[in-house]
């Protein structure tokens, strides 16, 4: 193959559809091309005209248009163009024209009739947009992980085995030895059929019964666990080991309608799951001090970095870490109130940003608050819970938490306050909004109860779900503070990088990635009367209001779940390569498939942010690069 023909050939490689072509197809798409120039402005197709060509672009720009004039896409450096003509019936169906000069690669009809018929990957590629394109590679992606493709089903080995919960202790023992179980079941009587009244486990007769030496007829219902929490027949094996982790059980009753299906445990989902998370959280409550924890800790990225590996999504991934980081500062309040004693006054311990948005990762800081009962009397209480906070704030930096550079702990008095006090901040925020205040305040918009009175996070939450939504200025503010922060796409569709400093010729993907999407995400939920925290739970509770359209709410998915996969690989192949992990990425470390598809999703990013703009008539928010 002449010189001139290997460089064609070398290039086309690095992108789509053609990186995975086979090289003797590749080598036929080579000698057939025809080279193209055209300069700034030129058209290169007409709509209606004979459309006979499909166009790799070698280097330049060219821009898309809808019949009615409407730009529909900029393409640039190894992007195709004129495909869908070529399907349909080889009329242009999208004009184009040169943004600036381009030089192309002319593929013939014949040449792409051939590739189509030939190559199914080919086929796949230009049959669908690139939106799609997204969703399809993210598909592919998670058909490869029994944990997102199972059902929880599959764990079921045997029919759940039950009792009545007028049971007696030792009776309870006897079934559960007899039947050789770890959990035992117990029901009530209610109309024609029983109903889940309780749980017994093995640990429950080692820790309520044994060691507090109770009498062998104590009635069960006396020890076991209400208030079950539970999981449906149709979900999957990892959404059980996101509920375990994040409640910190071991076994799960699976519910078919009101019935119980069958009984999963920890033990049943570690074949699946050998990322060994729910085995690290267990082993956090069983430390007896900071220095334990602190041991423990370097398990986590260890954790994080078999998920990645085992191509767990980053649903997954996030939610195992919060829950990770959650469990260590549930057993640093725990140990907190062994030292100082018992609270003066009920508190509950709040989570916030990442953590409560269950989309935390190895690069996070602190970010808490204490809401107090309002009984609290600061003279007789406060030195109590700055003490707790103090000794929470200093155990989790010990453990590989940063402090927050912002100050937004609950060592700061600020964020350590009453319950009526946290009221007033959120109606004033809601009610009385000011730009600044709100771009200071957006991290208490995603929070979580982690640890003592949960009810006091609840309020909250179900105070801004109802005024949010009724105040037009608090969400134009929060819309356009959710401007500032801009996917790092340029007009080309080409990369802004940052230009000086530590992070030269990087782009940061979560400053510029997914928290512009976790924002606007935000003030849609926020207007939709939503309590989710989670972003994909936001989109899930947005679709059912019909705020957005269904293909852009799962172009906003796929986006998503994209970038923050991209972003996490980023982190465990630093770990890997015994670097200090972070969110700053050179294009060139990146694959051309990540490239290809971040430009995808980062213009789903940059269309969600006017319509956000629009919606919320939040005029042109000042851009923080």
């Amino acid at each position: 193959m002449q010189a001139e023909l290997i460089d064609i050939r070398n290039h086309m490689a690095q992108y789509p559809p053609f990186d995975e072509m086979p090289e003797e197809l590749l080598d036929k798409v080579v000698e057939s091309i025809e080279v193209e120039y055209f300069r700034a402005g030129t058209p290169i197709l007409d709509l209606g005209d004979p459309n006979t060509w499909l166009f790799y672009i070698r280097s330049g720009a060219v821009e898309l248009f809808r019949r009615s004039g409407e730009l529909y896409n900029r393409v640039g450096e190894g992007d195709i163009f004129g495909q869908i003509g070529l399907l349909m019936n080889r009329k242009v169906r999208f004009p184009a024209k040169a943004l600036e000069d381009t030089l192309t690669y002319r593929i013939p009809s014949e040449t792409f009739q051939y590739l189509f018929e030939n190559d199914d990957n080919f086929a796949d590629f230009v049959e669908i947009e690139d939106h799609s394109r997204l969703r399809s590679a993210l598909s592919r992606r998670e058909k490869s992980n029994d944990l997102m493709t199972a059902r929880v089903t599959r764990l079921i080995a045997r029919k759940p085995i039950s009792a009545p919960s007028t049971v007696r202790l030792q009776e309870a023992a006897r079934i559960m030895t007899d039947q050789g179980v770890s959990a035992l079941l117990l029901m009530d009587e209610e109309g024609d059929k029983p109903l889940l009244h309780g749980i017994i486990t093995d640990r429950d007769l080692r820790t309520r019964a044994v060691t507090e030496a109770l009498p062998s007829e104590t009635p069960i219902s006396d020890i076991m666990s209400e208030g079950l929490i539970t999981i449906k027949s149709t979900a999957f094996i990892f959404e059980a080991m996101l509920t375990m982790l994040h409640n910190n059980v071991h076994h799960l009753p699976v519910m078919e309608k009101d019935e119980v299906r069958g009984v999963i445990a920890l033990s049943d989902i570690v074949k699946y799951e050998s990322q060994s998370s729910l085995y690290l959280v267990s082993n956090i409550y069983h430390q007896q001090n900071v220095k334990g924890l602190k041991k423990i800790s370097r398990d986590v990225r260890d954790s994080f970095v078999r998920m990645v590996n085992e191509d767990a999504n980053s649903h997954m991934i996030g939610s195992a870490m919060a829950g990770i980081g959650r469990s260590f500062t549930q057993r640093l309040l725990e140990l907190g109130e062994e030292k100082l004693g018992p609270p003066p006054v009920p508190y509950c311990f709040l989570g916030l940003g990442s953590m409560a948005r269950d989309e935390q990762l190895v690069v996070t800081d602190q970010d808490n608050a204490m809401i107090l009962d309002d009984s609290f009397v600061p003279e007789e209480h406060d030195a109590y819970f700055l003490a707790l906070a103090k000794f929470v704030s200093d155990g989790l930096a010990e453990c590989g938490y940063k402090y927050c550079t912002g100050d937004i702990m609950a060592t700061n008095p600020k964020w350590r306050q009453p319950l009526k006090v946290w009221k007033e901040y959120f109606t004033d925020w809601i009610e009385n909004p000011k730009a600044e205040a709100l771009l200071n305040s957006n991290i208490f918009f995603d929070l979580d109860g982690i640890h003592g009175n949960i009810r006091f996070a609840d309020e909250l939450k179900a105070l801004v779900a109802e005024r949010a939504s009724n105040s037009q200025r608090f969400l134009t503010l929060l819309a356009r503070n959710a401007l500032n922060r801009t996917p790092p796409l340029g007009f080309f569709r080409t990369f802004v990088l940052e230009e000086d400093g530590q992070h030269r010729k990087t782009f940061n993907l979560k400053r510029r990635g997914t928290a512009p999407l976790s924002d606007l995400i935000r003030v849609h939920a926020l207007a939709c009367g939503s309590r989710a925290q989670n972003s994909f739970d936001r989109l899930s509770a947005i679709a059912k209001t019909k705020l957005i359209i269904e293909e852009d709410l799962e172009n906003l998915q796929d986006a998503l779940e994209f970038i923050s996969i991209v972003r996490i690989r980023h982190q465990a192949l630093a770990i890997e390569e015994g670097r200090e992990p972070d969110n700053n990425v050179r294009p060139e470390d990146l694959s051309p498939f990540e490239r290809n598809h971040l430009k995808d999703a980062f213009q789903i990013v940059s269309n969600a942010q006017k319509f956000l703009r629009f919606r919320y008539n939040a005029g042109v928010g000042r851009n923080v690069q």
